[in-house]
């Protein structure tokens, strides 16, 4: 497990501490996973889906600090903790 601090917006602000992936891994060269692209029913290009790859767990995760949200005017005046 390979871990790093990053900030989400999702489903709020906050630092997370999340897994990464390995980065000699054979399947998906470190990048976590594959793009695919898809067609409609007129085989024209309809969007990406995103494959992950087993050598990481996007889901694991752990909220270390809940931060306010942004103000779209700049920062904000209200204290993280």
């Amino acid at each position: 497990m390979r871990l790093r601090i990053r900030r989400t917006a999702w489903p709020r602000p906050a630092l997370i501490l999340t897994d990464t992936p390995q980065p000699s891994c054979p399947l998906c060269l470190g990048e976590g996973g594959h793009n695919h692209d898809y067609g409609d029913h007129n085989g024209e290009y309809a969007g990406t889906d995103w494959e992950p790859c087993t050598c990481w767990d996007e889901t694991r995760r752990l909220v270390l600090l809940p931060l306010p949200p942004r103000r779209s005017g700049g920062y904000s005046d209200e204290p993280p903790f």
